[in-house]
């Protein structure tokens, strides 16, 4: 399976129905009054956290969602029916962000955690401006529109464990022995080219270990195919430290791996970890005394194993099973902007172009709306539009835009001569 962990979508929610007009037309009954329902509510789009999932490999071949929309207001005071809400799952530990702003809104850190982005609201039918003085009325309420997002979804792999070492280290096999994970296995660098999870149990007690693809010198820096993968360890609480004792050097591995984990953003080599020499099947007592020594000396004291003998794997377990309960979980106090829920009113967001000498086009999405479900020919539904716009500011920036006595005013198709006061 392809391992994909950082994606752009857009996410789109159902814009709600407009509200209906309609009279009523029952026999027996003339001159029938108002009788349009409401709107219905556009669907909403919720991001929910699945642990069933490992990655985002689903959202490389599909980018765009969109909720549905809220159905228009009906006859005899029925309700439009709402949009359904669209449930669009992810992988515990996935991030969104704002893919303009690189805000981050929802961090989606535990099984069933949710991101919404609300359905715009139906508008009201013209039986809800039934009054006293217009019993009548020709024009109802648009449905306001859904808020539409492009985001960023990144996965951070949700794990206690994180096994670091350079390639070849054996990081796949030393999962594949304490885990039911079958990563793929093969004498050569980059075998593992996504981070792999396993469930570890020891007794009554269990934890999460992720195998990280392996670092080089310069991960930092963009360079081999662990620094993409950096971000799985940020999560994790106790870092084994992989380090392949028959190399040349096992001491600049280790400093290596080191100085590549202290330039990653996050502070990650401040994680407490467990230094574990591998494949001590191939060397001799003498030469694992020596090099066991040299880190002595520099005051580190490693475990030592072989994952092809299973030497040293239980005394593992062990050890992080006793560490890793005295290390609380890490509580990502993230900066999370909650400004997502878009209500769109009437406002002074319009703008004004001027077409030419004597010709002024409005652009605004509700105006046009408004305008659509308003019957221009009836003089108190047209009095309505009109107070609307005067009351946004329209009229004023047209007489600051110099407009004259019978300039063309567009709004959508609808034509109209300006008349200041």
């Amino acid at each position: 399976m392809d391992f994909v962990d950082i994606v752009k979508v857009s996410l789109e929610s159902g814009s709600g129905g407009d509200g209906g007009i309609y009279f009523h037309r029952e026999k027996y009954i003339p001159n029938g009054g108002p009788a349009g329902g409401d709107g219905g509510d556009g669907g909403s789009i919720i991001l929910i956290a699945d642990n069933n999932l490992q990655t985002l490999l689903d959202f490389k071949y599909r980018h765009i969602f969109k909720a549905e929309d809220g159905e228009k207001g009906r006859p005899k005071n029925q309700y439009g029916r709402k949009g359904k809400d669209l449930i669009v799952k992810v992988p515990v530990g996935t991030i969104v962000k704002d893919s303009v702003t690189l805000k981050i809104l929802a961090d989606l850190k535990e099984e069933g955690s949710k991101y919404l982005i609300k359905g715009g609201k139906g508008g009201k039918g013209n039986t809800k401006f039934a009054n006293s003085i217009n019993k009548a009325p020709h024009y109802s309420e648009p449905g306001k529109p859904g808020i539409k997002k492009e985001v960023i979804l990144e996965l951070k792999s949700i794990a206690d464990v994180g096994i670091v070492g350079l390639p070849n280290a054996g990081k796949s096999s030393l999962l594949s022995v304490i885990s039911a994970c079958k990563p793929k296995i093969a004498s050569y660098p980059f075998t593992t080219l996504s981070p792999n999870l396993g469930v570890v149990k020891l007794d009554d007690y269990s934890f999460i270990v992720a195998d990280i693809p392996g670092l080089i010198e310069g991960a930092h820096k963009g360079i081999g195919l662990g620094h993409k993968f950096l971000r799985h360890i940020e999560r994790t609480r106790l870092l084994v430290h992989l380090i392949d004792i028959s190399s040349d050097d096992p001491i600049f591995d280790y400093e290596t791996i080191n100085y590549e984990l202290s330039m990653y953003p996050g502070n990650i080599l401040s994680k407490e970890k467990i230094v574990v020499l591998n494949k001590i099947d191939l060397v001799s007592e003498e030469e694992l005394s020596i090099i066991l020594n040299k880190f002595n000396q520099k005051n580190i004291y490693p475990l030592t194993i072989s994952t092809a003998t299973k030497k040293g794997i239980k005394e593992l377990i062990e050890k992080i099973a006793i560490i890793l309960p005295s290390i609380p979980k890490i509580d990502f106090q993230v900066e999370i902007d909650n400004n997502i829920e878009e209500d769109y009113k009437f406002s002074d967001d319009f703008e004004i172009i001027k077409e030419n000498e004597n010709t002024f086009v409005i652009e605004n999405y509700k105006i046009k709306k408004l305008l659509e479900l308003t019957d221009v020919y009836n003089e108190k539904a047209l009095n309505r539009f009109m107070k609307i716009i005067t009351g946004i500011g329209i009229i004023e920036k047209l007489k600051e835009m110099d407009a004259k006595l019978g300039d063309t005013v567009k709004v959508g198709d609808f034509e109209f001569e300006y008349l200041p006061d």
